[in-house]
């Protein structure tokens, strides 16, 4: 027998119900969004009065009574009789303050295009915020590993000795370029203004006396109430969706940083050379007990594949007004806008938590290190040959050689027996005495990789500064 849901059942939305926190929810609520839709009218109400619109102040004291009356049951009632949600809205909002002067020369892209700038612009300075704690904890694990030597790895196989802590900076790196991008994007968000049925400001203009200079005082005070610095000039119903694009698009960059981390995180961990944490009483497995699942960083890297799913769709809005605006987009914003923004959030609180819980097993990398270190520093040693008097083709033929015939030899249960190879080859020109000096110089195979690690704490510690309270901020509990 078949099952369906109830008519009246509400369908979760799982990236903000599982993934999101508190904060970044109260931004896209419905009852949140609301209550900026009628601040904002009350706003445009009180310039609009001091201004010399016949608007009572009696009728604005009323208005702000009844502000927190949220009833969203019978909002939507009334918008499947109007199938018009912003007149909904209003009608409910007027009927509650037993008047009828908000919206005055406003059209309904007037509330909704300002309002869902502000919901972008909150979260932007969250994701921000979140950026700064997650650059907080990087540069803290880079610090802390800063001289582990470390096999690494291009290919996903044995290339060069660096450090655990230049692979932390690394993608701490990456993380920087997509705060930047951030940064810079909040301080020139422009947002729509007052600018009527097709851009014109035609309503105002008529509600003002065709006083152009009070128009202009009434959206600059408007835009400066919704805390934005910058608007748009010339535009028409609707802004250019391809800010939209802009906006998603550098959150995806911003999921692209943490996703390179928690790929490598997930390999590193497959090798036992760390785990991203594993909390009491947390399983792995519902068969294998024994498992310690790198879950988080999946995680992370599922939240990264859907940002990338938001930037197709609001890449295919960008491009496609028509003439002053039309409402196609609709749909899809609805669904893009909050749900990127509650994505973003979901991965920086679980790469917080990685930071904050991984292991590091020393004693395992070491043994990497003591593996791999004799093919790891063929590159020294090739330059070393160099110095010695060996033509560089020739010492290079001659190093791969050995190399691949030593690697075979381990894969088939053998010795790799490196450091004989070589010091008997002439064609390397150094004896073995000399290759194991080479070899026990440790810490010349990492190059600079500590001072890098240096340079990029550095670079962090201002933007922390910046952003009271990044360094304290603790991730909420994640299912």
């Amino acid at each position: 027998m078949s099952q369906t849901a109830s008519s009246s059942e509400t369908i979760p939305n799982v990236l903000a119900d599982r993934y999101a926190s508190a904060a970044m929810k109260a931004t896209w609520s419905a009852h949140g969004r609301i209550l900026l839709e009628r601040d904002f009218w009350i706003a445009v109400m009180k310039a609009q009065r001091d201004l010399g619109v016949a608007i009572p102040a009696e009728a604005i004291k009323d208005y702000e009574r009844v502000r927190d009356d949220v009833n969203l049951a019978r909002i939507s009632e009334r918008e499947r009789t109007t199938l018009h949600d912003v007149k909904a809205r209003l009608e409910e909002f007027s009927e509650l303050a037993k008047h009828q002067f908000i919206h005055l020369g406003l059209t309904s892209r007037d509330l909704t295009e300002n309002v869902e700038q502000l919901q972008v612009a909150r979260s932007l300075e969250l994701v921000r915020f979140k950026i700064a704690a997650a650059l907080n904890l990087l540069a803290g694990r880079a610090r802390e590993f800063r001289d582990v030597m470390l096999t690494g790895r291009t290919h996903n196989v044995p290339a060069q000795p660096t450090t655990l802590g230049k692979r932390f900076a690394m993608f701490g790196q990456e993380l920087l370029i997509a705060h930047a991008r951030v940064d810079e994007l909040i301080a020139r968000y422009p947002v729509r203004g007052l600018k009527g049925a097709v851009g014109t400001q035609l309503d105002q203009l008529t509600l003002l006396g065709s006083d152009a200079t009070k128009v202009e005082k009434l959206e600059t005070r408007i835009v400066k109430n919704l805390g934005f610095k910058a608007k748009f000039n010339a535009v028409g119903q609707v802004y250019p969706r391809s800010l939209d694009f802009d906006t998603v698009s550098a959150l995806h960059q911003v999921g692209g940083a943490a996703a390179s981390f928690a790929t490598t995180l997930r390999l590193m961990a497959g090798t036992g050379l760390l785990t991203e944490g594993f909390q009491e009483g947390q399983v792995g497995s519902s068969a294998m007990p024994h498992k310690v699942n790198a879950r988080n960083c999946e995680r992370i890297c599922g939240f990264s594949t859907i940002l990338a799913g938001y930037v197709t769709m609001t890449a295919n809005l960008a491009g496609h007004q028509w003439n002053e605006g039309d409402v196609s987009c609709s749909v899809v914003r609805r669904v893009a806008l909050p749900d990127a923004f509650f994505a973003i959030d979901g991965l920086l609180e679980t790469f917080l938590t990685v930071l904050r819980q991984m292991e590091v097993f020393t004693a395992v990398i070491a043994a990497e290190n003591e593996r791999n270190l004799p093919f790891l520093a063929t590159t020294t040693i090739l330059m070393e040959a160099v110095r010695a008097g060996a033509g560089r083709e020739t010492a290079h033929e001659a190093i791969k050689l050995h190399a691949l015939a030593a690697a075979k030899a381990i894969r088939g249960g053998g010795e790799a027996d490196m450091i004989n190879r070589l010091g008997g080859d002439k064609r390397v020109g150094l004896s073995k005495k000399k290759l194991q000096e080479i070899l026990a110089q440790t810490e010349r195979f990492v190059g600079a990789a500590p001072q890098q690690v240096d340079a990029f704490v550095a670079s962090v510690a201002p933007i922390v500064k910046k952003q009271k309270g990044a360094a304290e901020y603790r991730p909420g509990k994640l299912l």
